[in-house]
């Protein structure tokens, strides 16, 4: 029997937001695996008792990153980790983003300020300020050129706590057709979901925001599949992937852009999508023993 840590966060005293992972857990089970949610930083947990740790919903990582960074290490150096350290690691900096255009895949515009930058923001256009290293729209805010003070304190705290900033234009299809989230697992499409805008404005980068908001299915277009399929390919080291999420939005010019690739922990959406959870189980199983 393959042991397999479905790895999570400690949402304690609240309860957990994650709705897969009892889900995984139970028919995991059911398909003869010995299965345990663990948390990532649980002091107590033997990662070497396990065939494979699949890391699915690590969602305090980005408050701790080097925390996180240090667990994966040691992690991977007693068991199999999924996704692949490595890709886990280039994946926590959103400034992959860069990568990805160099490698002629069609993105979302974006600037970065370090700490110590010059408040460099648009005059001419709704824009957007996160953290390179963020998940949940957590400081995340959108901004009119007239916001330019609130935008500007908002890089300050950032940078007061070592974030570095992203800037990109507000992409204004999404208020109209969302963003699709096409999901990946066991080097497969699996399925797709599309949400509502997740940033309104006048909502401060501080305040809890719904990351998945009007969620429901979707069914990708042949260039939206066509753009993800490319956005997994220009990943360093990709062929140890086990579940990838690739978030797209539809630029000005009406053509899909990569806003992110998620590949540590997306929410997979099985709740929406009960056919896949058969799929998901077997490419997990497979995984644990190598295959």
């Amino acid at each position: 029997m393959v042991r397999i840590a479905i790895v999570t966060y400690d949402p304690r005293p609240e309860t957990s937001k994650d709705r897969d992972f009892p889900l995984l857990v139970r028919e995991l089970a059911a398909a003869g695996a010995d299965a345990t949610a663990a948390y990532w930083d649980d002091p107590d947990v033997d990662w070497a008792s396990f065939d494979l740790a699949v890391v699915r919903s690590t969602w305090d990582y980005t408050w701790r990153a080097e925390e996180f960074a240090g667990w994966l290490e040691r992690c991977g150096k007693v068991t199999r980790v999924a996704n692949p350290v490595g890709v886990l690691r280039w994946n926590m900096d959103k400034r992959y983003l860069g990568e990805l255009t160099a490698a002629g895949v069609p993105t979302v515009p974006t600037r970065h300020l370090a700490p110590g930058d010059a408040p460099d923001l648009p005059d001419d256009h709704e824009y957007v300020v996160k953290p390179t290293s963020g998940a949940g729209a957590r400081y995340a805010a959108r901004y009119t050129p007239e916001d330019r003070e609130t935008a500007v304190r908002h890089l300050a705290r950032m940078h007061a706590e070592g974030f570095t900033a992203m800037v990109q234009p507000y992409i204004g299809s999404i208020d109209v057709t969302g963003e699709r989230a096409l999901q990946f697992f066991g080097g497969r499409f699996l399925h797709a979901s599309r949400k509502g805008a997740v940033l309104a404005p006048g909502t401060a980068y501080d305040d809890d925001k719904v990351a998945h908001p009007d969620l429901e299915v979707w069914s990708p277009t042949p260039v939206e599949l066509a753009v993800a399929e490319r956005a997994l390919a220009a990943v360093p080291d990709n062929s140890g992937l086990l579940y990838a999420r690739v978030d797209l939005v539809l630029g000005d010019d009406g053509e899909p852009r990569v806003m992110e690739v998620e590949l540590i922990e997306p929410n997979l959406f099985l709740d929406l999508h009960p056919d896949s959870v058969p799929v998901v189980v077997q490419a997990i199983l497979r995984a644990a023993v190598g295959r």
